[in-house]
């Protein structure tokens, strides 16, 4: 029998329910009369999702925060929330009360609103979240232009090492150590800055999935080449790579869990954006260019070499 892939299973479900049309988004919008309404989904799971290291309070926070960084990349404003939650019939009080406060802190982070949920017994915590808004229009993946330049709202890496460490192998100087595991178990989205700098958009997605899955997405929709010519890392990640023998651009552009804003713009609105960034002290790095052409290309040493999606991918 052949094992299904994430997406073999999604079409499946896709010409079941008769969406022949589906171009993946990070949000799923709908109209509600006159109204357009912005929802997103999540799912948190335990045995694949929240390391034994993790506090819950973490996890139920970062499956509220999966929610928000999409919302950020559509430089939309999240407002109100359902949660679905399966745990286990031995949790104790002190643990509910301990995820209660996880969920708490994401929406007061955020200025989001609980409406309900569902609560069921199951074998392992799951956390199921979704998340409302509304608004006239989104950023779609597709809209890069040649000429367009590519930005991200943060350096890429942290997260791997971070996860690394989580599961025992914590090397490193202690600093380092500290910020990678933040980095895993309190991401926060550039929401204000993705509301503000919406409209100076031609793109953009989320980058959670991982930086190469980010790109070659957002390059294949737009149907336009991107070109790398700038990595975003920070000499302390290099450092890492190098002490620990892990390979550079694995870390960076394989890894996921960023949570950031992976966004493309006219080179006319460069300045309002890293102006806007510093007022919003969201740190913004141009990481390449688009062209015409198709894939996703890192320029190293005068050569152009193809960049794989081998970001995340359920079921692989």
């Amino acid at each position: 029998m052949t094992k299904l892939d994430e997406s073999s299973i999604i079409k499946i479900f896709q010409r079941k329910l008769g969406n022949k049309k589906f171009i993946s988004e990070d949000v799923e919008i709908f109209n509600l009369g006159k109204t357009k309404i912005v929802a997103k989904i999540d799912t948190l799971v335990e045995s694949t999702d929240i390391p034994s290291k993790m506090k819950l309070a973490d996890a139920a926070r970062k499956s509220i925060v999966a929610c928000v960084s999409d919302f950020a990349a559509k430089g939309i404003k999240p407002q109100y929330g359902i949660i679905s939650v399966n745990l286990p019939k031995t949790i104790s009080r002190s643990k509910i009360d301990e995820i209660a406060g996880g969920f708490r802190k994401a929406c007061d982070e955020y200025g989001i609103s609980i409406m309900g949920g569902d609560t069921n017994a199951g074998k392992e915590i799951v956390f199921n979240v979704c998340i409302f808004g509304k608004t006239d229009k989104i950023v779609s993946r597709k809209g890069s232009k040649k000429g367009d330049l590519i930005f991200v709202t943060g350096p890429f890496g942290y997260t791997s090492a971070g996860l690394n460490m989580l599961l025992g192998k914590k090397k490193g100087k202690k600093n380092f150590i500290k910020k990678s595991i933040k980095s895993v178990v309190n991401p926060k989205p550039k929401l204000n800055f993705g509301i503000k700098n919406k409209k100076y958009f031609s793109s953009s997605m989320d980058s959670s999935d991982g930086l190469s899955t980010t790109l070659n997405e957002m390059s294949k929709q737009s149907k336009k080449k991107f070109i790398i010519n700038n990595i975003p890392s920070m000499k302390d990640l290099q450092y890492y790579a190098k002490s620990q023998k892990f390979d550079l651009n694995t870390l960076i552009f394989h890894g996921g869990e960023e949570y950031e804003i992976v966004f493309t713009i006219s080179p006319k609105y460069k300045q309002i954006i890293k102006k806007n960034a510093r007022l919003l002290k969201t740190p913004v790095i141009e990481i390449g260019y688009v062209t015409l052409g198709k894939g996703v290309f890192v320029q190293e040493n005068n050569n152009n070499i193809r960049l794989k999606d081998l970001g995340w991918k359920h079921f692989k």
